[in-house]
């Protein structure tokens, strides 16, 4: 039970904070002397992220699903988060070995960490911008959903480049964030499915797994709410200080 909390913990945190939460799942057990999260577990946890992201962006996603057939801007939304996922779905499904064969190397998770902070850092000289989710053209936001892509790579964060790309693209920070997280609804529900397709009914109703499932999604809405605040006062830079020192750590220590 107490594991599974942990996990719930680390995954709800992670997930959305841009510090990778492949990165810590692969890194906090060497660390620690754990046990890595098993399918079951991993699985669920992203039951619980997703739960948390649709909780936390409700108003947003019923604005989509209510304006597509009548409202410019929201279906200007979904096909520009769709656009989105097109290059995540396309490296996900051609670069599984590749991806599987880094994991394996906690001296390669450091180093994409640290990359990580680098990239996060670098947004701080981005120039202030105030562009709306509602603005993203489908250019745009294959653009974004490049820098997403990269995030296959366990320590390269998914939310971390998805926001510095947005900024590039001219949104604001939180706007970014704001787009950034309705892309995690597909995107969390894909791997949430991909891995429970090897799971038995019984393997995920344990409870556990269900005390897990539910610290994921209350951490994870707290996270989110956590780093709109920061980004609406002092952007990434804080969380690229944490992922320099955390790849630094795994480059040292592991």
């Amino acid at each position: 039970m107490l594991e599974a909390i942990i996990w719930g913990l680390v995954q709800g945190l992670t997930e959305f904070l841009p510090v990778s939460s492949s990165g810590h799942l692969r890194l906090v057990p060497d660390l620690f002397g754990m046990e890595a999260p098993d399918l079951a577990t991993s699985a669920v946890l992203h039951l619980g992220t997703l739960v948390a992201v649709v909780a936390f962006f409700r108003a947003d996603i019923g604005w989509i699903a209510r304006g597509l057939d009548r409202a410019p801007a929201a279906r200007r939304v979904f096909i520009s988060l769709a656009v989105a996922t097109v290059p995540a779905a396309i490296a996900g499904a051609t670069l599984t070995r590749a991806v599987e064969r880094f994991q394996e190397s906690a001296t390669a998770v450091g180093a994409a960490l640290l990359v990580t902070g680098s990239v996060l850092l670098a947004s701080y000289f981005i120039p202030h911008r105030t562009g709306r989710i509602e603005e993203v053209g489908p250019r745009d936001a294959f653009g974004i959903g490049l820098f997403q892509a990269l995030a296959l790579l366990p320590g390269i964060s998914r939310s971390g480049m998805v926001i510095t790309a947005g900024m590039m693209r001219g949104l604001s920070a939180t706007e970014a964030a704001r787009f950034g997280f309705l892309m995690a609804v597909p995107v969390t529900l894909g791997a949430g499915v991909r891995e429970a397709m090897a799971l038995s009914v019984t393997a995920i109703s344990a409870p556990q797994l269900v005390a897990g499932t539910a610290v994921a999604a209350l951490s994870g809405y707290w996270a989110i709410s956590l780093l709109t605040s920061i980004l609406a006062r002092k952007g990434l830079w804080p969380f690229a200080l944490y992922c320099g020192v955390a790849g630094t750590i795994a480059l040292l220590r592991l």
